[in-house]
């Protein structure tokens, strides 16, 4: 490999032997330190692509607790070489406590090398070839190794302090443990790789409404919304990654995420929202990023079951106060914003999550412990009750499945690709109600809740709404929806009793 403006230095005063793991890659073969090394893997199935990173990153996994960035040394030396491949390993560095994983082609040999065999190499600033520290000449010089500088590895493009991450989470998520928090967000898919906001920060998730243009549109900024009486600025999420970006409205399964950061409010354009994710504190891994492109944005990774990696968002950083500016507030006093009336500011407001079974319904978020896919393996043990779906294990919980269709004597679904389970917490115990589909997150005046008619809750005919003592009107004049309340307490009770 050619060392550009490296030169040799020769070693002096070195010590004893030193112990070096080696690799191969393409035709080159390379050396780290034995102590540095703390294992070697086959190339993970899953791979997380990390938003912003440089070209020679192939992504993200998580191993034991711990995630880990993966260098494709290929492609730091020329960008234009392949990506990894299903058949490579890759070697995981433990270098100061941080892990790095490099990936090669295959292994090599533990070698004991002594202080004669080795050279150091000296680079000008900025030379991508400063991670080879040196080099091991074995066989009469027939064979030549090039020895990799772990300390460069993981500083490579100046990795974020990890350490100091890792030392704030610990104190913070003690406090949090302490205080028995448990957190939940909601999970989206944007740019190839899976995000989560937390749910504090989600004001509605809404489907792409019509964007109008504006002087301040900007490859980041697709233009403005009417939200609730203001003009809220619409933020290509893939354009923020610096991804291929998308148009709105290409996709039906594409949203909008509502945000409030700070006094702003900004709408987010995702590929797909998918669930509600319910996590502790301490299951918030902290991420060494190897890019310094709006890094103070990724909060951490979770990892779950059925799922995989989520890059958890910490939502105060991922705009700067200047671009929030020049969209919010520039396009408040381009578009002056209608009065909201003065009840409805004044309002208390609650999330719903809305969904369908054959009707459209609305459930206070705080009822729903989390959203799963209907693809779980559902067993049915004998003598269950017909609307009694099964049971399913869930992160080592059994939970009840509930199908309230058959349970109120509906036709089943001919296609059941969109359903959901809606996981709720009661106590001990947990129970899934199944459901045709999931539709929406959104924040609903109080003001907008009403009792149900008589005539519906007589319970005289079998509908699931006859359950329920509460609507919610929303929408204009020229486009209203009504949702029946669902309260997840009152139809246990009854299902109780019924056992």
């Amino acid at each position: 490999m050619d060392m550009h403006e490296a030169s040799v230095v020769a070693q002096a005063g070195q010590p004893a032997s030193e112990l070096f793991g080696s690799f191969h890659l393409g035709g080159d073969e390379f050396a780290l330190p034995a102590s540095c090394i703390r294992e070697v893997v086959n190339y993970p199935a899953k791979m997380t692509v990390l938003p912003l990173s440089p070209a020679y990153l192939e992504g993200m996994f998580t191993l034991r607790g711990s995630v880990i960035p993966v260098v494709n040394l290929g492609r730091l030396f020329r960008p234009g070489a392949s990506a990894a491949g299903a058949t490579d390993k890759v070697a995981i560095l433990d270098f100061q406590q941080v892990l790095i994983g490099i990936v090669f082609q295959d292994t090599g040999e533990i070698m004991r090398v002594q202080p004669a065999q080795r050279s150091t190499l000296q680079y000008a600033a900025g030379d991508a070839h400063a991670v080879i520290a040196g080099t091991i000449l074995l066989d009469d010089g027939a064979r030549l190794l090039q020895i990799l500088d772990p300390h460069a590895l993981i500083r490579i493009e100046n990795v974020p302090q990890v350490l100091a991450r890792q030392a704030s989470n610990g104190k913070h998520n003690a406090r949090l443990l302490a205080q028995g928090e448990r957190r939940q967000c909601v999970s989206f898919h944007a740019a190839g790789s899976t995000f989560a906001f937390d749910m504090a920060a989600i004001q509605e998730i809404i489907r792409v409404p019509e964007l109008h243009s504006s002087i301040l549109n900007s490859a980041l900024c697709l233009g403005r919304m009417h939200f609730r009486g203001s003009q809220v600025a619409v933020v290509d999420f893939a354009a923020l990654l610096q991804a291929p970006g998308s148009t709105a409205g290409a996709s039906p399964d594409q949203r909008v995420i509502v945000v409030r950061l700070d006094d702003a409010t900004v709408g987010f354009l995702v590929d797909s929202v998918d669930s509600i994710v319910h996590y502790l504190a301490d299951e918030v891994l902290p991420i060494p990023l190897l890019s310094k492109a709006r890094a103070a944005m990724f909060a951490g990774c979770i990892s779950k079951d059925g799922v995989g990696d989520i890059i958890v968002l910490d939502h105060r950083e991922i705009l700067s106060h200047t671009e929030i500016v020049e969209m919010q507030q520039g396009h408040a006093r381009l578009y002056p914003a209608k009065e909201e009336a003065a009840a409805t500011r004044k309002a208390q407001r609650q999330v719903y999550i809305t969904f369908t079974v054959d009707n459209p319904f609305a459930v206070e978020i705080k009822q729903v412990r989390e959203i799963i896919d209907v693809g779980g393996a559902i067993t049915r043990p004998p003598g269950l009750p017909p609307f009694m779906r099964g049971i399913l294990n869930l992160r080592q919980q059994m939970i009840s499945i509930v199908d309230l269709r058959q349970l109120y004597g509906m036709a089943p679904l001919a296609d059941e690709s969109n359903a959901k389970i809606l996981i709720i917490e009661r106590g001990e115990e947990r129970y899934g109600f199944l459901v045709d589909a999931v539709n929406n997150i959104m924040t609903i005046s109080d003001s907008q809740r009403f009792s149900a008619p008589q005539l519906i809750r007589t319970g005289s005919h079998d509908d699931l709404r006859s359950e329920m003592e509460e609507m919610i009107d929303i929408g204009s004049a020229e486009q209203r929806q009504t949702l029946s309340v669902f309260r997840c307490d009152s139809l246990l009770d009854k299902l109780g009793q019924a056992a």
